[in-house]
C-alpha cells in the first residue's frame, strides 16, 4: 500500500474510532441524566476543585459562548453553583454542590471502568505509543 493511501486509510479509522469512543462515553453518561460535555465539567471541577467559569470552557475545550448554558443546565441540576470572586467582579467561579460532588464520586469510577473495557487489549507500550503518534498528528494539524 503506497504510504498516501496509507495515511488516508489512517484518518479513516482514527475518525471512525474517535466517533465510537464518544458515542461510548454519551450512552454511558446519559444513564446518569448528562450529556458528555456536563460530565466533562463535573469530572473537571471534581478533581481540580473550584474553577473560574472561563477557565472550565477551556479545560473542557468547549467554546466560550457555550460555558454559560452548560454550567446553567447544571446549576438547574443543583450539581454546580456560582461563586462571585470576591477581588475581582469580572469573575464568576463554578464549584460543584454537595449533591453534584456525592454524583460524581459514585459515577466517576463506574465511568472509568468503561474506559477501561474500551482500551481493553491494548499493553501500556503499545497506548503510549498511540498517545505519542496521537499528538504528533494534532500539532501537525494545527500548525498545517
Amino acid at each position: 500500500m503506497e504510504f498516501s493511501n496509507l495515511n488516508l486509510k489512517a484518518v479513516t479509522v482514527l475518525v471512525r474510532a474517535a466517533d465510537a469512543l464518544h458515542e461510548a462515553i454519551k450512552n454511558d453518561v446519559a444513564q446518569y441524566g448528562l450529556n458528555p460535555t456536563e460530565f466533562s465539567v463535573l469530572e473537571l471541577l471534581y478533581h481540580q476543585g473550584k474553577q473560574p467559569i472561563q477557565l472550565v470552557g477551556k479545560k473542557v475545550l468547549i467554546a466560550s459562548s457555550s460555558i454559560t448554558y452548560v454550567i446553567d443546565k447544571l446549576e438547574t441540576k443543583n450539581y454546580v453553583k456560582r461563586q462571585a470572586c470576591p477581588e475581582d467582579r469580572r469573575v464568576t467561579y463554578a464549584e460543584l454542590t454537595t449533591e453534584g460532588q456525592g454524583l460524581i464520586a459514585e459515577i466517576f469510577p463506574k465511568h472509568e471502568k468503561t474506559i477501561d473495557k474500551l482500551f481493553h487489549g491494548i499493553d501500556p507500550l503499545e497506548m503510549k505509543t498511540m498517545i505519542a503518534a496521537i499528538k504528533k498528528i494534532g500539532f501537525q494539524a494545527q500548525h498545517a
